[in-house]
């Protein structure tokens, strides 16, 4: 179960995180977020084992490390496809006019 320290340990780290965020530069939001996919991918290995972990005790029936690590899955999916459709239209912006006329064509 969860106890008083952990859920303080989680609490302070929501608080660091946000004022971490609030306080990067509107330039450097991009690369941050490039960086985020990074994250997710590491969130998406840890949810997958969770995953299995839940389904191969599947004898006492689906447990809801399973249905939390599968939320989890679809959630950091998400992000990290948004992720790659930011970074690609970043790096449109820097490109040059006749490449991003060819590319639109295309």
């Amino acid at each position: 179960m969860l106890n008083a320290e952990m859920i303080t340990i989680f609490i302070l780290a929501c608080f660091v995180g946000y004022y971490v965020v609030l306080k990067v530069t509107p330039a450097l939001h991009a690369p941050l977020m490039s960086v985020t996919n990074a994250i997710s991918s590491v969130i998406i290995v840890v949810a997958l084992d969770a995953v299995l972990v839940g389904l191969h005790d599947a004898e006492r029936g689906v447990g809801a490390s399973v249905w939390f690590g599968a939320f989890a899955v679809l959630l950091a999916a998400v992000n990290i496809v948004g992720g790659f459709m930011l970074t690609r239209r970043m790096l449109s912006m820097f490109a040059s006019k006749k490449k991003r006329s060819t590319e639109k064509r295309s």
